[in-house]
């Protein structure tokens, strides 16, 4: 992956990226709070020998006190010299304890060696310090000193002494909150990419068009305030959905030019993917452009169009097949100039016989010479046969995807349900397409359009 596609990633699964980092910065809080603060007390001991009188037997000398500073670190973390310690100070702890709180160390090339105690108390761990160098001065000399009693050949002087520690040592918050973030970082990026590989839902221009066989010719911006009121006001709306609707008005002219289709279904794989709001707002954008248009609620099963529209829905689709009404009553103006609704009407119990009865066909046929443009609103196609009769009897569908939801055998089963019909795909609208943070497309302002308007010819 080069840079741009890890920023296309961090962009379309930054939520992810950031919830793993709060995760991981949480848990480096947790575990600052959690952990017992521990106080840091050093001293530093200074090893020497007996220096010779000659330069030769100084370097000697100083050559065995840094070999002699190995072995003192060892001593100073052993067994025997932390029981002295317990013993000295009356600690209520064993010598094991004792050891894992005591660390020596000794710079390369130096007689100086660093006796650090961890302990909750940092009086204590002060006490500690120094009792325990104490006691390795006097029992540095107890290992050094001959037994005829003559002066050992090395020493230890206990240079600095301990101090009470004013803050604790442990925890490092400052340090643990920046190992979380790190880890963070690293840890969303990946959770982001294997979320990335496993997901099999369409979000990509080129994806969609091998899957459909067709062009994309809508892009539908995501916009939560269609959740309650769908239909768009193209008056004075030059928002992204509504250039969005605008466009694929235009687009949808250039269908077909030799044989341009008029009855248009419009239908997706599965539900939630926008299609009715698509039907309403396609409508609205043509009729804008002034051609007649009228909008059919092929769903007989679920209809939504009069709720949405707010009109009567007893008489409709499903009456005006069934021979219970006529076309004309069953027609209802809206608000809109040049746009008229068919809502369902009444649910029927055999929806699919209606839409392919010889009655639905003509019904159809009676809107196509009446208007410019009748779109239709059909079901899923995975969820019952509607969509593909109604597909049958159009002269295109154009097929609803939503972004980063629909998956892509759900689309590949959909699109074959239409062939298997002989229906026509016109072309694909990816629909609720976020405007930042994942889309592969940019959205541009259009104002004036003029190419969606019709014109003397098309009338």
């Amino acid at each position: 992956m080069n840079i741009q596609e890890y920023v296309k990633l961090f962009r379309s699964r930054w939520v992810t990226v950031a919830l793993t980092i709060l995760a991981a910065v949480l848990v480096a809080v947790a575990v600052t709070l959690l952990t017992t603060p521990l106080y840091k007390a050093s001293t530093r001991l200074f090893v020497s020998t007996n220096a010779g009188s000659s330069i030769a037997d100084t370097y000697q000398g100083n050559r065995f006190s840094q070999e002699r500073v190995d072995s003192y670190v060892e001593l100073l973390t052993g067994q025997t010299l932390a029981q002295r310690t317990i013993d000295k100070l009356g600690l209520d702890m064993s010598a094991a304890d004792l050891q894992e709180r005591v660390k020596a160390t000794s710079k390369p090339q130096t007689v100086l060696i660093t006796v650090d105690v961890l302990d909750p108390s940092p009086v204590r761990a002060r006490d500690i310090a120094n009792a325990l160098s104490d006691e390795f001065v006097v029992m540095v000399r107890e290992l050094e000193t001959p037994e005829d009693g003559t002066s050992p050949d090395s020493r230890v002087v206990l240079e600095q002494r301990a101090s009470i520690p004013d803050s604790p040592s442990v925890p490092k918050a400052t340090r643990n909150i920046a190992v979380g973030l790190g880890l963070g970082v690293l840890a969303g990026i990946g959770l982001a990419y294997v979320r990335d590989l496993l997901d099999n839902t369409v979000k990509d221009r080129q994806t969609l068009e091998e899957i459909t066989g067709t062009g994309i010719v809508g892009n539908i911006a995501l916009d939560k305030d269609r959740r309650k009121k769908p239909a768009i006001s193209f008056d004075n709306d030059n928002s992204a959905i509504a250039e969005g609707f605008r466009k694929l008005r235009t687009n949808l002219q250039f269908l077909a030019v030799d044989n341009p289709p008029r009855v248009i279904v419009l239908t997706s794989s599965v539900p939630s993917e926008g299609k009715s709001t698509t039907a309403i707002n396609l409508a609205l954008a043509l009729a804008e452009a002034d051609y007649s248009v009228v909008v059919v609620d092929g769903d007989l099963r679920r209809p939504t169009l009069h709720k949405y529209l707010d009109l009567v829905g007893s008489v409709g689709f499903s009456t005006v097949i069934s021979g219970q009404a006529s076309l004309d009553d069953a027609l209802q103006k809206s608000s809109v100039a040049d746009l008229t609704v068919l809502t369902a009407g009444a649910v029927p119990p055999n929806p699919s016989e209606l839409l392919g009865s010889q009655s639905a066909k003509a019904a159809l046929a009676e809107l196509r010479s009446r208007f410019d443009y009748v779109i239709v609103d059909s079901t899923p196609l995975l969820a019952v046969t509607d969509a593909a009769i109604l597909a049958a009897a159009s002269d295109g569908v154009l097929m609803m995807t939503r972004f980063g939801y629909t998956k892509r055998e759900q689309v590949t089963h959909a699109i074959a349900n239409l062939h298997n019909v002989g229906a026509t795909v016109l072309g694909a609208v990816f629909t609720m397409v976020p405007a930042r943070g994942g889309s592969p497309y940019s959205y541009s302002y259009y104002y004036g359009e003029e190419g969606g308007r019709k014109s003397s010819s098309n009338a």
